[in-house]
């Protein structure tokens, strides 16, 4: 792979040790909050990589007789962690030892089915500092958007700009979805001021994380019926908390009275359209809003505030240059991501990769999951599968969740209970299945 000078000034920025990695060979990493499924996307994107997955539930006394000899024998060893805290001995470790830690999170551009899906990032960042959500210290995004000399680089500007219409005129965003209603349809003919309250998983960690103090997605929706009186206020749950995959902070019912409580698939790019203002804590769905010219209201710290571009409820002091949208988006999208061919796992760049979300969209058979190889014995065999079981459970499946959760769990019903972030859920899979 060729490294050009402008994605070296990103990667100083950004402080990529991955660079010098290449340089030096097969490196050992290790690798903690690690998911079952993740951990083959991981090796396909990482190929100079050595990767060594630390359990989820290790403990103190295995950490110091196992693993902390492994990983301080190691010529060129490193820690990745998925999410925002290293192990309190890990990260004593780490800077005894001075090892280098990444913290990975989905890129901003995902794929064509959210996370809860478990289908594959198509792009990830990689942070030294901190994840890119986490307003508490300066992560590498916020330290490139702060010191790079964006007006000074016009074919980055010009491939922004190129790149902000490449995804408005596609509809792409973080999460897709096929678009079988029209924001009229749902929202009914607009005859005032539209303003959108954009939910969240409120024990996400870019809540967690993103705020200095405590909001709740209902908290946001009265913030925006006290403040916009005279428009109509629609109120978006995140489409996770809909479907159950995440559990329910705060009950919309709460402020029905406030607002249209909106439960309708739409894709993001559609849901934005005929609105005029958006009340976000700290979504994504805020920078896409930016990006269509609509006014955004953040209650909490995203990575895009503080940059003169929004109306932020809550100040970041570390924050006070102003940048354009077009510099924002060109820190965000063009160099702080890695983007991942879907088929080779090799690097690829925005443009390809909106490409390929395209296509995803477009034939979603080529999204639907692979059923497990059945066999006699183990988990997927005659007692672990349990056929019939999985159909008798299938009702309660779709009544509970989506179309694609019954999708999810007809082609793996072991991995789609294990993966359910409700601890009550996994226990109901562990009794149903508990092969696997």
């Amino acid at each position: 792979m060729v490294v050009t000078k402008r994605q070296t000034e990103a990667a100083e920025a950004a402080g990529d040790y991955a660079i010098t990695a290449r340089a030096t060979g097969l490196v050992s990493t290790f690798a903690v909050h690690i998911t079952e499924w993740k951990k083959a996307f991981l090796r396909r994107y990482f190929p100079q990589r050595h990767f060594h997955f630390l359990p989820k539930d290790l403990s103190e006394r295995d950490f110091e007789r196992l693993w902390k000899p492994r990983i301080q024998g190691e010529r060129a060893a490193e820690l990745f962690v998925w999410g925002t805290e290293l192990p309190t001995a890990l990260a004593a470790l780490a800077r005894v030892q001075n090892i280098p830690v990444w913290f990975l999170e989905d890129g901003l551009l995902r794929s064509a089915r959210p996370s809860a899906s478990r289908t594959p990032p198509l792009s990830l960042a990689l942070d030294r500092r901190t994840p890119y959500f986490d307003c508490r210290k300066p992560s590498d995004l916020e330290a490139l958007l702060d010191a790079y000399n964006f007006e000074a680089d016009r074919p980055l500007m010009e491939r922004a700009r190129a790149g902000i219409d490449l995804l408005l005129r596609s509809g792409i965003s973080k999460y897709n979805d096929e678009r079988t209603q029209t924001a009229e349809e749902v929202y009914g003919e607009k005859t005032r001021k539209r303003v959108l309250v954009v939910g969240q998983v409120e024990d996400d960690a870019s809540i967690l994380y993103g705020c200095l103090g405590r909001t709740s997605n209902n908290d946001l929706v009265r913030l925006a019926a006290a403040e916009q009186p005279d428009a109509q206020i629609l109120y978006r749950p995140h489409p996770d908390v809909l479907s159950r995959v995440r559990a329910l902070k705060s009950n919309p019912a709460d402020v029905a009275h406030l607002c249209e409580i909106v439960t309708d698939r739409l894709p993001l790019a559609e849901a934005l359209r005929t609105v005029d203002h958006v009340y976000t804590i700290t979504s994504l769905a805020g920078f896409e809003a930016l990006m269509r010219c609509i006014k955004v209201t953040t209650a909490g710290c995203p990575f895009y505030s503080g940059w003169g571009l929004t109306d932020d409820r809550q100040p970041n002091p570390r924050r006070g240059r102003k940048l354009s949208l077009e510099a924002l988006f060109a820190g965000a999208y063009l160099l702080y991501p890695r983007y991942f061919d879907p088929e080779t796992g090799g690097q690829t760049t925005f443009e390809e990769t909106v490409a390929t979300i395209r296509r995803q969209i477009e034939e979603p058979e080529a999204l639907s999951p692979q059923r497990p190889a059945w066999r006699a014995w183990g988990p997927y065999g005659i007692l672990g599968w349990r056929h019939l079981l999985t159909a008798a459970v299938m009702p309660a499946i779709r009544h509970l969740g989506n179309d694609r959760d019954v999708e999810e769990f007809r082609a793996d019903p072991i991995r789609f209970f294990r993966g359910l972030s409700d601890h009550r859920l996994r226990i109901i899979g562990r009794i149903l299945y508990p092969f696997g």
